[in-house]
């Protein structure tokens, strides 16, 4: 019996605790006035630093923290402090992130949601962050192992950070998924706010060519859509966001003179579902003047073998690469998806972890051979002047690297290499280029 009270005893002292530690962290919440919790698919870290670099240049004393490629702490003066994790990312480390805002005297916190689990989509919301502006910048199909199987499930799971009696702003444009936000909105009295196509629209190429990196318009359309319904005007919104950092992952492109050709790195490693991707591909596969050669590079994670599995379908039906450069963990998942759906062998390199050095000379040297074989003695029914054709064809080596899957790993140490070594230098977006470019930026 004494044993019975005891546990009894126990019990209760641990329930008073947790209720007295979940009313100082309420209250803590309660100190931080603005809220905004950022969730969806894709351009989540993106949207986060924009929001937050808005809400700095109108006088918003703004924390920030991005769960991206490098998880980051953004302060009020724009500085920014890596994320310690002694273990694997959790969820809990969200309330750290609380405590450090409070202590900066933050008047808002502009936090990106790190769930992936549904359940722990909602915890987060309904628990640690508590929300006053939700974002869903789109629903797209990914992560489809965690929260598919359809895209509309992914919908569902993402809607969980929808705030209760606050406004939830998306840029997502379909409108099934619209209408899966829309049930969660009314079932928490929340406000849905849709950025469209217009807004996106009005969000210039001059506008978009002052980014330091490429630059989604349907990002900054939501952001500023964000900054102005808390009191930032347009212009002061934008000017923050142009002096702003740029994350880790963000899309760049940079060029390089090689034997008299330009070649264009185009860095889309942070671009990881199907939809993303083909858009950007679309998008750049013409946009490169004198670009007769194209490589795309996936690197792959033995982690992510639902997403190098659906990559894989997806690469298969774009206008087809020139070179299909396999990079990283797991990468016989992609190889031989790949294969099945008709990618020749030929055009087909598998590196592994290979340096920037050694894949851009594993390139040059497949491209060689091709060459060689192109250019050997033909039969003599095949007139000089074709072969001659082909020749000066394969001479002209201007060429496109495209970077997309996966950001950590090989990935990374790639973007590095194109991003920092002597030569390359960052490729500036014509303003003059055709407006579906935009779709790139």
């Amino acid at each position: 019996m004494n044993g019975t009270l005891a546990l009894v005893a126990f019990a209760a002292s641990v329930c008073a605790a947790a209720m007295v530690e979940a009313y100082w962290y309420r209250r803590q919440l309660l100190k931080i006035p603005f809220r905004i919790h950022v969730n969806g698919t894709r351009g989540k870290s993106s949207v986060t630093r924009l929001i937050a670099a808005g809400l700095r240049s109108g006088g918003i004393r703004t924390c920030a923290k991005t769960t991206g490629t490098l998880a980051r702490m953004i302060l009020p003066d724009g500085k920014e402090l890596p994320i310690f994790r002694p273990d694997r990312a959790n969820v809990i480390e969200q309330k750290r992130i609380v405590q450090t805002a409070v202590g900066h005297n933050a008047d808002a916190l502009v936090i990106e949601c790190m769930a992936l689990q549904p359940l722990l989509q909602s915890v987060c919301e309904l628990k640690l962050v508590r929300s006053t502006h939700g974002v869903i910048t789109n629903a797209r199909a990914d992560h489809l192992d965690v929260m598919g199987p359809t895209r509309l499930d992914v919908a569902r799971a993402l809607s969980a950070t929808t705030p209760i009696s606050g406004n939830m702003f998306t840029a997502e444009d379909r409108a099934d998924s619209l209408s899966v936000m829309q049930e969660a909105c009314d079932d928490r009295a929340s406000q849905l706010m849709v950025t469209t196509a217009d807004d996106a629209n009005a969000i210039t190429q001059d506008e978009l060519a002052r980014f330091s990196y490429l630059e989604h318009a349907e990002n900054v359309a939501l952001a500023l859509k964000v900054c102005q319904s808390m009191g930032v005007a347009r212009e002061v919104a934008l000017q923050g966001m142009w002096d702003a950092q740029p994350d880790p992952g963000a899309m760049r492109v940079h060029a390089q003179e090689v034997h008299g050709d330009t070649w264009h790195f185009v860095n889309a490693f942070a671009a990881n579902d199907p939809e993303s991707t083909t858009r950007i591909w679309d998008a750049a596969y013409d946009y490169f003047p004198g670009v007769s050669q194209r490589v795309l590079v996936m690197n792959c994670r033995v982690d992510r073998a639902d997403r190098s599995t659906t990559m894989a379908e997806a690469v298969a039906t774009w206008a087809p690469a020139d070179r299909y450069v396999i990079i990283g963990s797991g990468t016989d998942i992609f190889l031989r998806r790949l294969l099945k759906r008709g990618i020749h062998p030929d055009k087909v390199l598998c590196l592994g972890n290979s340096s920037g050095p050694e894949l851009v000379e594993s390139v040059l040297e497949s491209f060689r051979r091709e060459q060689r074989v192109t250019t050997a003695p033909r039969p003599h029914f095949q007139s000089g002047t074709a072969v001659a054709e082909r020749t000066e064809e394969m001479e002209s080596s201007a060429m496109m690297l495209m970077g997309i899957g996966n950001v950590a790993g090989p990935g990374m140490a790639l973007a590095d290499h194109f991003g920092q070594d002597q030569g390359w230098e960052r490729f500036r977006t014509p303003v003059t280029r055709p407006a579906r470019v935009l779709e790139m930026v």
